[in-house]
């Protein structure tokens, strides 16, 4: 169990980080009917770190947990949009912007198999 949370933990801290390295690549996934990108990709990436951190931290699993659950169904319309508009992105083949759309189903499974316990 532990090398399960540290590898999640490290998963998103390593993704959050990206997202203020990396910003403006970010921004771009942003579906246009959503205001201000850079807010959205910083407070994601922000959203991404707390949760990294947390289910490494002891008393903090659950909540995180339950964090990265909702936090990866509220950038599942990115992942749409991205899938919707390959032009849009064409250093990345197609088929892997929709192989992102089932991917977060064993993401959503993780993260949610840490919210049941502390362990």
């Amino acid at each position: 169990m532990r090398a399960g949370r540290v590898a999640m933990g490290l998963l998103y801290l390593i993704s959050g980080t990206s997202h203020f390295l990396f910003s403006l690549t970010y921004q771009r996934i942003v579906p246009p009917f959503l205001p201000d990108p850079h807010t959205i990709v910083l407070l994601s990436g922000l959203a991404e770190i707390a949760g990294g951190l947390g289910v490494i931290v002891p008393g903090r699993r659950r909540a995180a947990a339950w964090g990265l659950v909702c936090l990866l169904a509220a950038v599942f319309p990115a992942n749409i949009y991205m899938a919707m508009h390959p032009e849009l992105f064409p250093q990345l083949p197609g088929w892997l912007l929709w192989f992102r759309l089932p991917l977060q189903i064993p993401l959503i499974w993780w993260a949610y198999h840490y919210t049941r316990t502390e362990n």
